[in-house]
């Protein structure tokens, strides 16, 4: 794989369309728009990272962590992981040109049915059949499969024994990772995996199906221009209609130089994920655009949790090797290799999906550190000795968990800062279905449920989500969302109607989704912008063809 972000020193003064983030959404906008031959530019505010580059020793993990909360702040600014402290509620999102695909688990899931269901999405959403569409392309492209080999890794086999607890078998989930090698559908050469477990630590195998190997890679073939170490602050409606967003660099450049950057553009596609697509808005308020009350509501964390069992009785192999490999012929498998459905006809929320998880390889040396403040002190020191593949921590149980919240956090912003604010988060009735199931299926396992290494840090005891949602949530109009089923943003202008858009300014991320999915929210994200790519050139008539590359061309 090579290269595709450029320097900020070439950017021009003028796009057709600016595309501010890089993932899911952002990568499906730059690519359609490209294909549809527009000019195309898109802002990634961290770096660009190539498998090879991923953290593999935890010196480097550390020197990519950015801490930010109201007491602190620690790590640059493109650091790969973006970690957001909050009085309520935490949150970690990845951050470099990819997105959140270059250090998610990859579980591509569609959710319940019943999801949609929920008034809360404006009726087109379940009427105009182009959501199933949205489906078909984003499984084309992103092309996730089962590992053929999951039963056979160790970490399935546990989750299979101990989830006798709670009546329930595991299943191998459909993921983002290529065990067979062979063109991405963005004609990216791709590596089969070799089950080193580092997929939540980046890939350095070039086997996770990223959206920088496949709908970036793609627009950048078709003319679009990527963009690294660009942050965008906010957008301005120009007199004429246009779009001006306002950019400040994140890369070194010569003295004298100034550090912020002013581009113009017909169309702004925000992508920049929950967080970063509602603070722009948020701050463009502020600075007179107008836009829906609703900006900064209906903020989901997906019903997650981040759990881990101390102390199996047999081994389960959740740490991973990295590659090269530090462990030579032990196969962790991927960050998910099994997951356990448990089903509620009845009442949609009570439904939940746990899975095993792996800790990348670059954390194994922090491991026993982690865990001292919780009392296992000499497991801790036991693993120091040992080393975690054949201490106390080869029989670490890790789980990620997904469910249902109420979706009631509310984003603002504090003295230039975004801010989350859930008070009673930690009191949603699902962290504690979540830890009734995980305690049950630790307890069959043999070890003791740890719901939080970290209680007692800087941590507390907040939970925390890899999975945000919402922010800028679909509605009908301005008084019950701030886009509409399209993605269109809602104008506010006094005079205008209540439905009534901005022309030409478009949120396609996770940002949109107004409520909890109760999977992982990756494969929905990427169906939502693919439906609002078909809006979008239905309305402007465009014309892109949909077709990736062929898998064995």
């Amino acid at each position: 794989m090579t290269k595709i972000a450029r320097s900020l020193h070439a950017i021009r003064k003028a796009y057709d369309v600016v595309v501010v983030g890089s993932g899911y959404g952002g990568g499906v906008a730059a690519c359609r728009l490209a294909r549809a031959g527009k000019r195309v530019a898109v802002l990634e505010r961290g770096r660009e990272f190539l498998p090879g580059d991923f953290p593999h020793r935890f010196p480097d993990l550390k020197n990519e962590l950015q801490v930010r909360g109201r007491r602190v702040r620690t790590g640059p600014d493109t650091a790969l992981y973006d970690v957001r402290l909050g009085d309520d509620m935490h949150v970690l999102v990845g951050c470099g040109v990819g997105g959140g695909s270059l250090v998610n688990a990859g579980v591509a899931l569609r959710p319940d049915a019943r999801v949609f269901d929920d008034p809360v999405w404006p009726g087109e959403i379940s009427r105009d059949g182009t959501l199933e569409e949205g489906y078909r392309r984003a499984v084309q492209w992103l092309r996730p499969m089962r590992d053929p080999r999951a039963r056979e890794m160790t970490k399935f086999k546990v989750l299979q024994a101990s989830g006798q607890a709670i009546g329930q078998a595991p299943v191998a989930p459909q993921i983002t990772v290529n065990f067979s090698g062979g063109l991405s559908a963005g004609g990216v050469a791709q590596t089969a995996c070799t089950r080193c477990g580092d997929c939540c630590g980046g890939c350095n195998v070039g086997a996770k199906t990223t959206v920088a190997a496949t709908y970036l890679a793609d627009a950048v073939r078709h003319g679009a221009e990527v963009y690294s170490h660009a942050s965008v602050r906010m957008i301005q409606k120009a007199a004429d209609g246009s779009w001006r967003v306002f950019v400040q660099r994140r890369d070194a450049h010569p003295s004298g130089e100034s550090g912020d950057i002013v581009i113009d553009a017909a169309m702004v596609i925000l992508a920049a994920g929950t967080l970063g697509s509602t603070e722009i808005l948020l701050r463009s308020r502020d600075a007179g655009l107008a836009v829906s009350d609703r900006i900064g509501q209906r903020f989901s964390a997906n019903g997650d949790i981040i759990a881990f069992g101390y102390g199996a009785r047999e081994p389960v192999n959740a740490v991973g090797v990295g590659h090269p490999a530090k462990v030579a012929g032990l196969e962790i498998g991927a960050a998910v290799s099994g997951q356990i459905e448990v089903r509620n006809a009845n009442r949609l929320e009570h439904e939940l999906c746990v899975q095993e998880g792996v800790l990348p390889s670059a954390l194994a040396p922090a491991l026993p550190l982690l865990f001292i403040p919780n009392g296992r002190l000499l497991g801790a020191l036991q693993s120091l000795i040992n080393g975690v593949y054949n201490g106390p921590f080869a029989r670490l149980q890790t789980f990620f968990a997904v469910s249902h919240d109420s979706a009631s956090g509310r984003f603002s912003l504090d003295d230039d800062r975004l801010v989350l604010s859930w008070p009673g988060a930690n009191q949603e009735p699902v962290y504690a279905r979540l830890d009734a199931a995980l305690n049950a299926i630790v307890n069959e396992a043999g070890g003791s449920y740890v719901k939080n290494p970290l209680t007692g840090t800087v941590m507390g005891a907040q939970p925390a989500t890899a999975h945000p949602l919402g922010g800028c949530g679909m509605g009908r109009d301005h008084s019950d969302g701030v886009v509409n089923h399209k993605g269109q943003v809602f104008d506010t202008t006094s005079g205008f109607g209540t439905a009534d858009v901005h022309d030409g300014l478009y949120v396609v991320d996770g940002a949109v989704i107004p409520r909890s999915l109760g999977v992982n929210p990756l494969l929905t994200i990427t169906a939502l912008a693919e439906r609002a790519l078909i809006h979008l050139a239905a309305d402007h008539r465009f014309m892109f063809d949909d077709m990736p590359v062929m898998a064995n061309a």
